[in-house]
């Protein structure tokens, strides 16, 4: 695996303004905003698989958003093979050739009007992946390499199932030839019995082409089954990272392991050994103080609601690892050890 990365996160802010009623305006109050992303720092190295999961709502699709420039940050900075994204962007289709994302909902990101054919020649014929003469040929290829048929190419996405929809959507995903694939929650939208197919296809895709992948989940199970290393995010901010098994053998931070015991287990008479997510997560309008987990962790001393954590990073066999907890790599009184998680 070379050493220089593919993508480079740095302080990372995604803030999106909530509108200021004409009250509030008068009374000069300072204009709200969610904020989503709120401080963010990663490297993905060239060939690595590396998952991303948390809550609904916790900034996880706006982040991979940023990633592919389809949101403008706020603050910090981007790089992908060294080059800012903002950069890329003004320069034609640099960008794209890049970074290519995979939407949740196949049903949604497909052009209902084109062929399964038309929309992925159309990406080639944009992108100037092919020569135009070229491009049926590339389209079958690309149908071939997400294992769908050659007759696929000339229905609608209409005729087809959600997994058949998504593999199409990786296909164009796929077209340009892309360096880093971001998978936003893949196979949410889909049925159980199709799911599984379809991470087994992007692990495949992954080892075959070399692609260095970013899959964006709120499944542990689905994370560890394809990522080297994974990533928890809660609120905004990454709160634990390291390699996926040590992780999810070893959580350090209280969030990661409640999102472990709420992997359903299928022994009989099992109950889980720790509590899980209590209450929902506070307003990312108005973040609590301290650590942000606070109000919901059963682990929460003063200093929990007086200090914000910074990453804590492990030593000896937990080099590599970091956690955001005032507690990481100690044992406060109600810590508990996991048992090995279910990979259902």
């Amino acid at each position: 695996m070379s050493a220089a990365p593919v993508l480079e996160v740095s302080g990372l802010e995604m803030h999106f303004p909530l509108r200021r009623s004409g009250l509030s305006a008068v009374r000069g109050q300072p204009i709200e905003a969610v904020r989503a992303v709120d401080g963010v720092d990663f490297t993905i190295a060239r060939g690595e698989s590396v998952g991303l999961v948390g809550e609904s709502g916790c900034g996880k699709s706006t982040l991979g958003r940023c990633i592919v420039g389809l949101y403008r940050s706020t603050a910090g900075e981007i790089r992908l093979n060294g080059v800012p994204v903002e950069a890329n962007k003004r320069q034609r289709n640099a960008n794209p050739r890049v970074a290519q994302i995979i939407f949740q909902d196949p049903y949604s990101s497909l052009n209902p009007r084109m062929t399964v054919q038309q929309t992925l020649t159309e990406a080639l014929h944009v992108h100037h992946t092919v020569a135009r003469q070229d491009a049926d040929r590339r389209c079958l290829e690309l149908l071939d390499l997400v294992r769908l048929s050659a007759g696929v190419a000339h229905v609608y996405p209409r005729q087809l199932s959600g997994g058949q929809r998504q593999r199409v959507s990786i296909a164009r995903a796929l077209a340009v030839e892309p360096e880093l694939l971001v998978a936003d929650e893949p196979v949410s939208a889909l049925d159980v019995s199709v799911q599984a197919t379809v991470i087994n296809l992007l692990a495949e895709l992954r080892q075959d082409l070399g692609l260095t992948l970013l899959l964006i989940a709120h499944n542990m199970a689905v994370v560890r089954h394809v990522c080297d290393r994974t990533m928890v995010m809660y609120l905004g901010r990454i709160v634990e990272t390291g390699p996926t098994e040590r992780l999810i053998t070893d959580p350090q931070h209280p969030y990661t392991r409640a999102l472990l015991t709420a992997i359903p287990r299928l022994a009989p008479g099992h109950r889980s050994e720790a509590p899980a997510l209590l209450g929902d997560p506070p307003s990312p309008i108005r973040l609590p103080t301290g650590c942000r987990f606070n109000p919901r962790c059963s682990l929460a001393a003063s200093i929990c609601s007086e200090t914000e954590p910074n990453l804590v990073f492990g030593s000896g066999e937990d080099a590599g690892r970091a956690a955001a907890c005032h507690f990481a790599w100690t044992d406060p009184p109600g810590k508990t050890t996991l048992s090995e998680p279910s990979n259902q």
